[in-house]
This record gives structure tokens, C-alpha cells and sequence, in this order.
């Protein structure tokens, strides 16, 4: 893996690599590898980066801020090699408010509900955009102060409200688990939840855990350092 690369060959490597190790760990979980789909972090990368990923046939990418996604997405969307599947856009990063209605346009899953105030938000935007991402919830499964998601104990009633309140449909649930530790409970535990729940949609997983949670049931990991290589500056809210 090299830092910030726009190689289209280290990429298609780098992606190759990833995808051969979610296939050895589907394999030791019993599970179908087509059951687990790989979300690109493509965030704080150039487009140059995600043509690489996107002519070594990768389809789905991640990006944590609105603007960003905007800039970036809409273009290579028109740019598709011949014959690609087509493109998909996850927003990953926390979510403010007032960019809920350029979220709906630009994303087809938005990752982070995680607060009554942007449910409402997101239901508005649904509604003038006529145009309805897949919604998941963000967990907060450590209960960390620092980081977004719902506490552990308002999961349950949050996932209550956005579906009678707001009148959201939500297909999944997502979790940071914390950096410390062992983080398969904090999968195990969302799993659950989502079994629970009815919901299909498990992402959890990033490049340092990915395989741990596939074997919990994860439905999609996300991974951008192992593709793209190291980010070059910090990432801010969306």
C-alpha cells in the first residue's frame, strides 16, 4: 500500500487485495462473499483517485462531507468506463441539518441518522427532492461522548420515531466501534439489534476490523486507507 496514490495500478491492486481478504474471511464465516459489498472511503481523495477504483471495476464509495461528494460525484457520474455497473455514494461523516437537502440529492445511502432534528430534516429533503436515499442509523455503540451516533439506550425508541413520527423507511444500521479494544462485541451487539429489528443492512467494519465484522454478519465494510492509502489531512464534520 502506498500513501495518497491516484496509480490507477496501485489501486486496482490495492483493491484486489482487499477484496481477496473479504473473500477468505466470508469463507471462514460461511457466508457468500456476493453478501458483503465493499464501500470505497474515497473521502479527502481526488476524483483521479475514484476513476482509478472505478476502471478496476469498484462501484460503491464513501465520503464523509456533503460538498465534497457534491464537487466530486456528479461529474464522474457521467464518466462511468464502458460497461461499469454503475456508481454508488455512501455519506458516512456526521450530517448537518441544513445540508440534509444536498445529502438526498447527491447520495444514494446516507449512513449517519443519528438525531431527531436531522430525521426531520432528511424527511423534509425527501420529500422536495422527490428522491429517497437508503437510511441507516448511526449507533453509537461505545456510548463515546466524542463521537456521533445514538446512545446504545435511545437506539430502539430512535429507530421508533424515524419510522412512525417521520415516516422515514430505514434499511440498516451502521456503528463506530471504539478504537480500543476488542470490537466484536460492539458488532455482535448491532446485529442483533438489526435481527431484532427487521433490518438488513449491517455496515460496520473499517480497514482495521473489516474481517471481525464480517464474521459478526457485517453486510458491508467500508475501507479507504488499504485502497487509497493515507489520508492527507484531517477530516471535518459535513
Amino acid at each position: 500500500m502506498t500513501d495518497l496514490t491516484t496509480d490507477p495500478a496501485a489501486i486496482a491492486r490495492n483493491l484486489a487485495a482487499v477484496k481477496g481478504r473479504i473473500a477468505e474471511a466470508c469463507a471462514r464465516a460461511g457466508r457468500d462473499p456476493d453478501a458483503v459489498t465493499l464501500v470505497a472511503v474515497s473521502k479527502t481523495h481526488p476524483a483521479e483517485a475514484v476513476l482509478a477504483a472505478l476502471a478496476a471495476g469498484q462501484a460503491v464509495f464513501g465520503e464523509n462531507r456533503v460538498q465534497e461528494a457534491m464537487a466530486k460525484f456528479p461529474p464522474l457520474r457521467t464518466s462511468l468506463p464502458p460497461g461499469h455497473p454503475g456508481l454508488r455514494l455512501h455519506l458516512i461523516g456526521a450530517l448537518q441539518t441544513n445540508k440534509a437537502r444536498e445529502a438526498v440529492r447527491v447520495a444514494d445511502v446516507i449512513e449517519s441518522l443519528d438525531r431527531p432534528k436531522l430525521a426531520a430534516a432528511l424527511a423534509e429533503a425527501i420529500r422536495k427532492e422527490g428522491r429517497t436515499p437508503e437510511l441507516l442509523i448511526q449507533v453509537n455503540t461505545g456510548d463515546e461522548p466524542q463521537k456521533a451516533g445514538v446512545p446504545r439506550a435511545e437506539a430502539e425508541d430512535f429507530l421508533r420515531a424515524c419510522r412512525e413520527e417521520h415516516g422515514l423507511s430505514i434499511s440498516g444500521l451502521m456503528c463506530i466501534p471504539p478504537v480500543e479494544g476488542d470490537p466484536r462485541p460492539h458488532f455482535a451487539y448491532l446485529a442483533g439489534l438489526a435481527a431484532k429489528h427487521g433490518l438488513k443492512t449491517l455496515s460496520m467494519g473499517m480497514s482495521g476490523d473489516y474481517e471481525a465484522a464480517i464474521a459478526e454478519g457485517a453486510t458491508h465494510v467500508r475501507v479507504g486507507t488499504a485502497i487509497f492509502g493515507s489520508r492527507p489531512y484531517p477530516v471535518a464534520p459535513a
